[in-house]
């Protein structure tokens, strides 16, 4: 019996962090053993808000270099830039004919984009002396662009074309796979059977790493401070500098509670890294402090960073570009056999 086949990328903007790692990349690792896996870097989507052409192109190539220094193989997965498949776009097109604005406006991660949006005004010299905060409707309408609206039937359509089994996401993306199964099983229903309906694959503890300044916030490559993230390439001095300043509470104990959500992320990422279970991180730490185990945990992040940036180092831009170039050719005619489906069913061409 074949493998089931599962689909998942992630954008080429801003520096991947530990969130990303634990999330996301570390469960795929783990997932490409037992499904047929397909790894994509989204740069479709890093362009719904804006980029600089050249660190866009820069980051496409980090991106790849990060799957595999994190442990995709490409003997087992597949990986390629999405741009480089145009069938992603034809299909989303396609999508767009049957997807409806009200499936559209419900999305909560458009909300959260466009809840607050923030008008600069520039001196001659390009330096902000003065920022305003603008209401959500008048950013959603006047500053957010089609494209972020429209995101996540471009996220269907990647999806869809590759007859995916199972999407590995975190908890903020299971309303956009929840559009695919929609916008899939509308088309079938439609046209006729075309498309497999997709299941979520959610990791539990890993899937939502938040925020070391802003424990109610998921930790974010977009997020103004440094001090709210690990990057994956930051040095042991950052990484202990950055725990070090982590939000945590007024209690002197470490314990793992949800009424605690600062500390409880923090123990949750010292068990991710060190695959310890969070009762035994309450134990080691039960007559420690904070300064303790900020300190062992700094430790922990460092030791479990290491493997992965020295390969990470090691990996040269030829090298990757040679990986991404087989993926495509690999994917290119999945792509278009279910392309042809499509347009036959919808009677064009």
């Amino acid at each position: 019996m074949s493998k089931q086949r599962i689909f998942s990328g992630i954008q080429p903007s801003g520096n991947l962090h530990l969130g990303n790692y634990l999330g996301a990349i570390k469960n795929w690792v783990k997932l490409q053993d037992e499904f047929e896996s397909i790894f994509c870097v989204v740069d479709l989507h890093a362009i719904t808000t804006p980029q600089d052409p050249e660190e866009l192109r820069k980051s496409t190539i980090e991106i790849a270099k990060t799957y595999l220094a994190a442990g995709i193989d490409p003997e087992k997965a597949t990986i390629f830039v999405q741009s480089q498949v145009p069938q992603h776009t034809e299909l989303m097109w396609i999508l767009n004919t049957i997807a409806k604005m009200s499936d559209l406006s419900r999305m909560t991660q458009f909300k959260d984009k466009t809840r607050r949006g923030i008008r600069k005004w520039k001196n001659s010299e390009g330096r902000v002396v003065k920022k305003e905060v603008i209401s959500s409707e008048e950013y959603m309408f006047h500053k957010a662009s089609v494209g972020l609206f429209d995101y996540p039937v471009l996220m269907a359509a990647d999806i869809l074309l590759y007859d995916t089994d199972v999407v590995p996401v975190g908890e903020d993306q299971k309303q956009h796979v929840e559009i695919a199964r929609t916008l899939g099983r509308r088309f079938n229903q439609k046209f006729g059977e075309t498309f497999k309906i997709p299941k979520v694959f959610l990791q539990e503890q890993g899937m939502r790493i938040m925020g070391l300044d802003k424990p109610e916030d998921k930790m974010s490559k977009s997020a103004e401070s440094k001090y709210n993230r690990i990057e994956l390439l930051d040095s042991p001095e950052e990484i202990r500098e950055k725990i070090k300043r982590a939000v945590t509470d007024s209690e002197q104990t470490i314990e793992y509670k949800d009424e605690r959500p600062a500390l409880k992320n923090l123990i949750n990422i010292f068990s991710l890294v060190t695959d310890k279970k969070t009762e035994e991180i309450e134990k080691e730490y039960e007559n420690k402090g904070y300064k303790e185990f900020k300190e062992g945990l700094a430790d922990a992040v460092v030791d479990f960073l290491k493997p992965f940036q020295g390969k990470y180092n090691s990996i040269s831009d030829e090298e990757v570009l040679e990986i991404l170039k087989k993926g495509k050719e690999k994917v290119q005619p999945l792509a278009e056999q279910k392309m042809k489906e499509v347009k036959e069913k919808i009677g064009l061409g």
